[in-house]
């Protein structure tokens, strides 16, 4: 077992207010902070029913897109024919605030419905540089679940026999819009017990089709989780994904990063050196190594050592900025909220919140006024969705949602600057939108 290594070590969050880096220039980069208060957002209903199966913290479940006005898309799933059935739609809203449904249709025209499978078989949804609205729905180990309008604003329908790897087993589709107009994805591919890689696939948004870009990571006896992608503006594909023990765990280990230059083809770490692909536990740009006490564990009920269980990133520039939680040694069984920046040829990480346990799904966005807030949900309490900021080189907290049962988060921060917030309260059966 290896403990902390020179390529991931914990600071104070004074200390990183004089680490922080840029990756490869030398220049100093601030640490996150900001001077004015964290404003509540401005919460409304979606207004269509929600499946309790809703719920996961790998999702990319929001989309938006600026025309003459701010869109947004929410992927997700309603109830289905059974209890243990849900049904994906995507829910549209337009400028003025109204509200539409799209259904995902088979290709007999009826609504697509699927066996609930909390954490597994939630939506993932991006708008390519045509309008086209894509998802990836309700794969735990099962061949593609694809689907996709023809023509901005039409119907969302299925295209699954159009994707690579036909047949295999595919599980977490982790979607994002490039620049371009181009999608990227990642998905854990196969069902073997011995491993279970992740591939990086390309929408080519001009020629209409998808192809494999690589498989980012692999290793003998170990699964790979993808988190999290993002693009910056030179098109470079920004990836966070997590190791676990094969065939699975839902304790994962050594939060892991690589960046991925379509103009080259090439893959690089976050110093910018070459990586070479598939990575490895041993080869990763690991972010949160393994700590005391820690071990790879397949129990899913038992296993109470250190482990990591969810992460997002955003960019600064180019740079890459992670929130993520940790449950280590001395935690109490509770899984903290983590920064993460590159610092040195390494990762600086700063404690955001350790007051108690919190739920999976996390989100993190940037601005370049008050820098990174990192949203996460909290396990129990009248208020449980928080937004966090550093000011004056320590994390502040505060409810952004007062009053709100929601239990799982995701956010996108859309071209106006707003951070987009998906919401959903499973115990109610309803999905909230929020902006601030």
């Amino acid at each position: 077992m290896r403990l902390l290594s020179a390529r991931s070590y914990a600071v104070t969050a004074a200390a990183l207010a004089g680490l922080l880096t840029l990756a490869g220039t030398g220049q100093a980069a601030p640490a996150p902070s900001g001077t004015q208060p964290l404003a509540a957002a401005t919460v409304s209903p979606v207004p269509y029913a929600m499946d309790s199966s809703n719920q996961a913290a790998w999702w990319t479940p929001v989309a938006t897109y600026k025309g003459v006005g701010q869109y947004t898309y929410f992927a997700f799933n309603e109830p289905g024919s059974t209890a243990a059935t849900h049904r994906p739609a995507i829910a549209r809203r337009a400028p003025d605030g109204t509200w539409s449904r799209l259904p995902l249709l088979t290709s007999t025209g009826a609504q697509a419905e699927f066996t609930d499978d909390i954490g597994h078989n939630q939506p993932s949804v991006a708008r390519d540089g045509s309008g086209r609205l894509h998802v990836f729905t309700s794969m735990h180990c099962n061949p593609w679940r694809y689907f996709r309008s023809t023509a901005a604003g039409g119907n969302v329908t299925d295209h699954a026999s159009e994707l690579p790897d036909a047949g295999q087993g595919i599980t977490y589709p982790v979607l994002t819009t490039a620049p371009n107009g181009d999608l990227y994805l990642t998905a854990r591919v196969g069902c073997g017990n011995d491993q279970r890689p992740g591939k990086l696939y390309r929408w080519d948004n001009a020629a209409s089709r998808w192809t494999t870009v690589a498989t980012f990571a692999a290793a003998q006896y170990r699964s790979v989780y993808p988190d999290d992608l993002a693009v910056d503006a030179a098109g470079r594909v920004h990836i966070l994904y997590e190791w676990s023990k094969a065939p699975s765990s839902a304790f994962r280990h050594q939060l892991s990063y690589l960046r991925y230059d379509p103009a080259t083809g090439t893959f690089a770490d976050s110093t910018g050196a070459t990586a070479t692909v598939p990575a490895t536990p041993g080869t990763a740009d690991v972010i949160q190594d393994l700590t005391t006490g820690e071990q790879w564990s397949t129990d899913n009920t038992g296993y109470t050592g250190p482990a990591v269980q969810s992460a997002k990133l955003t960019l600064s520039g180019s740079s890459p900025r992670i929130a993520y939680r940790y449950r280590s040694a001395d935690s109490g069984g509770v899984f903290r909220v983590y920064f993460a920046a590159p610092s040195g040829g390494g990762w600086a990480r700063q404690t955001v919140y350790a007051g108690g346990q919190t739920a999976a799904a996390l989100g993190i966005t940037r601005d370049e006024t008050e820098a990174e807030r990192v949203y996460y949900v909290t396990a129990s309490g009248t208020d449980r969705v928080f937004a966090a900021r550093a000011v004056g080189g320590a994390w502040q907290s505060q409810s952004v949602a007062p009053g709100l049962a929601a239990d799982r988060l995701a956010v996108r921060r859309d071209s106006d600057g707003v951070d987009v917030l998906y919401l959903p309260d499973t115990a109610h059966g309803t999905l909230h939108y929020g902006r601030r």
